[in-house]
C-alpha cells in the first residue's frame, strides 16, 4: 500500500502524532526513573547551566539531527524529567540556529555558478544572522531578569486555566491514550534494574521521537507540499506581513522549518525571489516550527505538566517576540540582511570560506567549547 494514498497518509499522521506524544512522555519518565528526578538530572546537566554552553548544545545537537522539532521535543521531555527551565531556554535558542544547517547545505547546490551561489547562500544565511541577533538581544535579558521564564510561566498558567475551562471528552481521551502508551512502555522496561530501565526508556523515547517526526514530516509533505508551494507562490512580493504569515502556515503544514526554507533557497539562487522577500518568509518559519514543541507538551501529565507546557510556550514566545522586535525596528531589521549579503559576497568569491563558515558555525565552534567546558567541569 502506497503512503501516497491520501487516506493512508492521514492514518500515518495520526499514528505519528500519537507515537510522538507517547515518546515525549517516555523520555521524561525515563529520566525520572534513571536519575531520581530533578536533583539527579540537574547534576547531569550541571556543565550546561552556563547559558552559552546551553546554546552551543542546542546548536550542535540540532545540527547533527537536522531537526529543531526533534530537539525541542526532546527538551520538553527533559524538562518533564526535571531539567530546569533556566537551563532549557538557552538550548531552545541554540536549536533555532542549528536548524538552519539544512538550507545552508541546500545552497551549495548552486556552488558552481558564482552569481547563483551568492544569492542562494545569502537566502540561507539570513536565517542564521536573524537567529544570532535574536540571541544577542534576548539572552542578556533572560540572564538578567528571567524574561522568557517569567513570561512563559504567566502564559502557561493562563493557558492551563483555559484548558481546564474547555476540557472536552476528546482531549481527555487523548490524554488517557497517551498515558496508557507511556505506562505500557514503563511496564515492559520495569523487568530491568531501575537504572537500566530508565536508560532504555530514554533511548527508546528519543528513537521514537526521531521516527515519529520523520514519518509525520513525510506524510504531511505528501498531503500538503503542493498547497505549501501554492501558498509560497501566492505570497511572493506581497509584503512582509504576508510573507511572515505564509512562512508560518507552510511550516505548520509540513512540520519542518528546514523544509520550508529549503524550498525557497533554490528559488532565490535562480533569481525568482529576492532576498528581501525570502527574509520575512524565513521569519514565519521560525514561528511555525514551535508547533511541534507545543504539541509534544500535551503528552505530559502529572506534577511536571506545567513545566513542560512552560518550555514549549517559552519557545513560541521567544520566536514570536524576536520576529516582532527585530522586524519592527528598522535598524535591527537590516542587520540580518547586511550580514547575509556580506558572508555571501565573501563565500561566493572564496568557496572555502563558505565551507569554513558552515563547518565552524554548526560543528567546530560548538563542539570545541562544549568539549573544553565538559573537560574542566
Amino acid at each position: 500500500m502506497s503512503i501516497r494514498s491520501g487516506w493512508f497518509a492521514t492514518l500515518i499522521i495520526i499514528a505519528a502524532v500519537y507515537v510522538l506524544l507517547v515518546a515525549v512522555g517516555v523520555v521524561g519518565k525515563g529520566f525520572n526513573i534513571a536519575f531520581g528526578g530533578p536533583e539527579g538530572l540537574a547534576g547531569i546537566f550541571e556543565f550546561a547551566t552556563n547559558p552559552f554552553i546551553g546554546i552551543l548544545i542546542g546548536i550542535l545537537v540540532t545540527t547533527i539531527l537536522q531537526s529543531s522539532s526533534t530537539v525541542t521535543s526532546i527538551i520538553v521531555g527533559l524538562v518533564a524529567g526535571g531539567l530546569p527551565i533556566s537551563t532549557a531556554i538557552p538550548m531552545i535558542m541554540g536549536a533555532n540556529v542549528g536548524t538552519t544547517i539544512t538550507n545552508t547545505i541546500v545552497s551549495f547546490g548552486h556552488v558552481r555558478k558564482q552569481g547563483e551561489f551568492k544569492k542562494a547562500f545569502a537566502a540561507a544565511t539570513v536565517h542564521d544572522f536573524f537567529n544570532l541577533l535574536s540571541i544577542a538581544i534576548f539572552l542578556p535579558l533572560e540572564m538578567a531578569f528571567g524574561f522568557l521564564a517569567k513570561l512563559s510561566a504567566y502564559a502557561g498558567h493562563y493557558v492551563e486555566n483555559i484548558e481546564t475551562a474547555v476540557d472536552s471528552p476528546g482531549s481527555s481521551f487523548v490524554k488517557v491514550a497517551v498515558k496508557a502508551g507511556t505506562k505500557f512502555v514503563e511496564s515492559v522496561a520495569s523487568a530491568l534494574p531501575e537504572l537500566w530501565a530508565g536508560v532504555v526508556m530514554i533511548l527508546l523515547g528519543i528513537v521514537l521521537i526521531l521516527l515519529s517526526i520523520k514519518f509525520l514530516g513525510d506524510a504531511l509533505k505528501i498531503a500538503f507540499v503542493g498547497k505549501a508551494r501554492k501558498i509560497l507562490q501566492a505570497a511572493v512580493a506581497r509584503g512582509p506581513i504576508t510573507g511572515i504569515f505564509s512562512g508560518t502556515v507552510v511550516t505548520v503544514l509540513v512540520q519542518s522549518s528546514s523544509t520550508t526554507t529549503s524550498i525557497i533557497v533554490p528559488l532565490a539562487g535562480s533569481g525568482v525571489i529576492q532576498l528581501r522577500h525570502v527574509y520575512p518568509f524565513t521569519l514565519g518559519a521560525n514561528i511555525g516550527t514551535t508547533i511541534t514543541a507545543l504539541l509534544a507538551a500535551m503528552a505530559i501529565t502529572g506534577p511536571t505538566h506545567a513545566a513542560a507546557h512552560q518550555i514549549a510556550i517559552a519557545h513560541f514566545l521567544y520566536n514570536l517576540i524576536g520576529v516582532v522586535v527585530i522586524y519592527s525596528i528598522p535598524f535591527l531589521r537590516k542587520i540580518p540582511l547586511a550580514g547575509a549579503e556580506w558572508i555571501a559576497e565573501l563565500g561566493s568569491q572564496r568557496k572555502m570560506l563558505a565551507v569554513a563558515y558552515t563547518l565552524g558555525t554548526f560543528f567546530g565552534i560548538p563542539a570545541l567549547f562544549i568539549g573544553v567546558r565538559s573537560f574542566f567541569a
